[in-house]
């Protein structure tokens, strides 16, 4: 792929209808885009199922969710949980108690992980355990699912699935090293990519956010192939991060967060929708902008660039609402400071030459540099120095406003979507918040505003506080 291929028009839902199935294929936590996309279906009066991955016993068994535990995520969804354990990766893995990749990592140090090798057979064979594991219980929620969708329903399929951090001591000091230290405590990407360590983590993030995809896609074949001949429709969404499109001096331009690692998987998962669409299969990731979310937060300065959002708002044919919204980000900056001065750093951190040659599409993701590190550290750090409080963001309430975007973006294309990938850059999250909020009358757009900034910072406090 050379150039992102952007949503351009927004869409509005004609498919999908009270009783249809809407099946978040992911635990919901709370903090994420899929609480946009969940809110669309509830809206659209669906009937929303979900899943749990389980969770872990004090012996690394995978259980099922207590009826306590069942009782809260089914709050959280707003339906009904299929309890039965899909845990992707295979970090936690092994044959008959042998050991898993995480036990191989503990062995490792801050001074030998860069030249240590893994035991490959033994993480193979984890692997393989895994995903006879996690495709057996895959089969027996699929059973359960096609039982709950009746003739002549259509069904939504929302991929959530993302991550696969193992819980290693040596890579979580690593990880911060790289994603967080500058100066003396800068460590390069591309250490950790070239090590066997590194390696193994790439391999675990694909099996998690990007092979999901393709089990849930085959897997849900039956269900699909009923659907579709008593005249239903199926389609399949999911995640995507490959950069976003921003506007920087007065120009929309791709830029990305580096280094994402993930990214490698996240290309993985794009390959997967183009497969699937070659075959007549309406699956489609959606690459979003960038939030601030619980594991994003690992990585510091990827919020920086959600603050020119405010600038598309203005552009994409804002009005009083879209001032309302600079106006409470501003009150959220320490006396002394402006909204001008933060979109100042921000300009300067994208105008750098250091910055600029990581614009470059075809090079995605790239790894990160001793200079490049510091500018985009150093210029988080300083914006949220700006801040009142370090706990209350510009980023947070921009973050909900995209969430609730991309949301409304995704399920209205998702009716007749155009295409395996699709990005959505900040022209078109803008468009659609300033096609929600803003209204012709005067009384409306007062209503309307007191509605959207109360709305900000309840989302603010419920979702957006929660640390990493």
């Amino acid at each position: 792929m050379n150039n992102p291929i952007s949503l351009e028009t927004i869409s509005e839902n004609t498919v999908f209808r009270n009783g249809d199935i809407f099946v978040l294929f992911g635990e919901l936590f709370g903090r994420g885009y899929a609480t946009g996309l969940v809110d669309q279906a509830r809206q659209a009066g669906m009937r929303i199922v979900g899943i749990t991955v389980g969770r872990r016993d004090e012996n690394n068994g995978l259980r099922p969710l207590t009826d306590q535990e069942l009782s809260e995520a089914e709050a959280r969804l707003g339906g009904e949980i299929i309890n039965i354990p899909l845990m992707a990766g295979f970090d936690l893995d092994a044959p008959g108690g042998g050991p898993t990749p995480t036990d191989l990592l503990a062995g490792l140090t801050l001074e030998s992980w860069e030249r240590e090798k893994l035991d490959w057979d033994c993480i193979e064979t984890c692997q393989a355990v895994a995903t006879e594991r996690f495709t057996d219980a895959l089969a027996q929620v699929m059973t359960i699912l096609d039982g709950m969708i009746p003739e002549g329903s259509n069904v939504f399929f929302a991929h959530t699935m993302a991550g696969g951090i193992p819980k290693a001591k040596v890579f979580l000091v690593v990880a911060n090293r790289i994603y967080k230290g500058t100066g003396p405590r800068h460590m390069s990407s591309q250490a950790l990519l070239d090590s066997d360590m590194g390696k193994l983590i790439l391999r675990n993030f694909d099996e998690v956010s990007a092979n999901t995809f393709r089990h849930l896609i085959d897997f849900s074949g039956a269900i699909r192939e009923r659907i579709e001949a008593s005249g239903g429709q199926v389609r399949y969404t999911a995640y995507g991060y490959h950069g976003t499109g921003i506007l920087i001096d007065g120009e929309y331009r791709w830029q990305t967060y580096t280094n994402y690692t993930q990214g490698y998987a996240k290309m993985r998962l794009e390959g997967i929708a183009e497969d699937a669409w070659s075959k007549g299969v309406k699956a489609t990731v959606y690459n979003c902008p960038e939030i601030r979310t619980n594991s994003s937060d690992v990585f510091t300065g990827i919020e920086l660039p959600l603050i020119p959002l405010l600038l598309a708002l203005r552009k994409e044919n804002g009005g009083q609402w879209a001032d309302e919204q600079w106006r409470a980000c501003e009150e959220l900056l320490s006396d002394g400071f402006t909204l001008e001065d933060v979109i100042a750093k921000i300009r300067d951190l994208q105008g750098s030459d250091v910055m600029v040659p990581f614009y470059d599409f075809s090079a995605w993701p790239m790894p990160n540099s001793q200079a490049q590190a510091d500018l985009t550290i150093g210029t988080s750090n300083d914006v949220t120095a700006m801040h009142r409080s370090g706990k209350v963001l510009i980023s947070d309430l921009l973050s909900a406003l995209v969430v609730e975007a991309t949301g409304q973006l995704i399920f209205g294309a998702s009716s007749s979507p155009g295409g395996p990938i699709q990005w959505l850059n900040h022209d078109v999250v803008a468009r659609r918040l300033n096609a929600t909020y803003e209204v012709p009358t005067s009384s409306s757009i007062s209503a309307t505003m007191q509605v959207s900034h109360s709305a900000s910072l309840s989302a603010l406090s419920e979702i957006s506080l929660a640390s990493s």
